[in-house]
């Protein structure tokens, strides 16, 4: 099912991101399944998340279709050409993939190979309008196609603490090559968040807020330092002070059950990276209401 089809259903989408296995032993991830499936609308497997190099996306959405899983498939443009992106997008359809998610990924020189080259031969709203000319049934090139795709196309959109002109122009090209949803990088303040959307409020496509649990105060303020497109509150960062490993757990699930609740109203999902919290997901859920509120 279509992720936009769900909000058009009147449903609160909540989607949860899981890493590919470094490796081809599918067990762990298929246990991380397991423990959120029933609790969420889609699972999303990114591409080289964080350019650590992974089992490609592809294999993983396959398992999950196979599993009765509605999966989102991440696909980002520094790792091909265009010609390997339109491939992948083919086959994915080819195996029932439906949803995919676009971004330009992480710089290597911040992952697992630092030697590795960027390609970068489409950028963003390229491939959205690569993954639209295919639902049109052409090719980037013009070439027709036997038989097209159906594609959800979403887009991970980078937002700072204070949106700007070169975000917002970004973003405006991506919606018009023909993106359909928009997730946004991970978000932690509600006030933020209301200016964002006042932004872009002229695209009108359903924006998906992500949000990354926080495991300790050394992660939260890593993120603050290392990443310039999040912003955590302080006052959210002393709610982890001095706690210990399960007393961890408790705030930060409350941390971010408390901001979904704020954002419910604001915005019309969110896209969960639980960082190996896997297993409380399903109560982060029931607190929303559950994935049928």
């Amino acid at each position: 099912m279509h992720i936009t089809e769900l909000i058009k259903e009147g449903k609160f989408a909540i989607i949860c991101e899981i890493d590919s296995p470094k490796g081809v032993n599918s067990e762990a991830f298929l246990d991380k399944v397991d423990e959120v499936k029933n609790s969420v609308h889609a699972i999303c497997i990114g591409d080289n998340l964080r350019a650590v190099m992974r089992c490609g996306p592809l294999a993983m959405c396959h398992l999950l279709k196979t599993r009765g899983v509605e999966p989102v498939m991440g696909l980002n443009t520094r790792d091909r050409n265009r010609l390997a992106l339109q491939s992948d997008l083919l086959a994915a359809a080819t195996f029932g993939v439906e949803n995919v998610l676009i971004s330009s990924g992480y710089d290597v020189l911040l992952g697992d190979h630092r030697d590795a080259s960027q390609v970068h031969d489409l950028d963003t709203a390229s491939l959205v309008k690569a993954a639209r000319d295919l639902n049109d049934g052409r090719d980037f090139a013009g070439h027709g196609l036997d038989g097209s795709p159906d594609f959800c196309i979403g887009v991970l959109t980078e937002i700072g603490p204070r949106p700007d002109a070169k975000q917002t122009e970004k973003l405006k090209r991506e919606v018009e090559a023909g993106a359909d949803f928009i997730v946004t990088q991970a978000m932690y303040d509600t006030a933020v968040l209301e200016e964002f959307l006042g932004s872009i409020n002229q695209f009108r496509l359903p924006v998906i807020v992500g949000h990354v649990m926080l495991k300790s105060v050394s992660s939260a303020s890593f993120l603050n330092s290392n990443a310039p497109d999040i912003s955590i509150p302080e006052e959210t960062i002393r709610k982890l002070e001095g706690l210990s490993r399960e007393e961890l757990l408790a705030a930060s699930r409350q941390i971010t059950i408390d901001f979904i609740k704020k954002a419910k109203s604001l915005c019309q999902g969110i896209y969960l990276v639980p960082m190996g919290w896997e297993r409380i997901i399903p109560h982060i859920a029931e607190a929303m209401g559950g994935k049928n509120a």
